[in-house]
């Protein structure tokens, strides 16, 4: 199996049985959510909290 596929596979066996196909693709996404965040960080692609202030006071 490729990684991805095996990645997606540990999140739905760490589920419940009677999980819902959609809580199973809300599950699946926010791993996919944390992964992208640990390679950026990883990448150093992040932003300094005063940075993030700025950008939230511009919404």
């Amino acid at each position: 199996m490729t990684a991805p596929k095996v990645s997606a596979k540990k999140v739905i066996d760490s589920l419940p049985d009677d999980s819902s196909y959609e809580e199973i693709l809300k599950e699946l996404a926010f791993n996919r959510m944390i992964e992208r965040g640990l390679e950026d960080s990883k990448n150093g692609k992040t932003i300094t909290n005063d940075e993030m202030k700025h950008r939230i006071k511009q919404w």
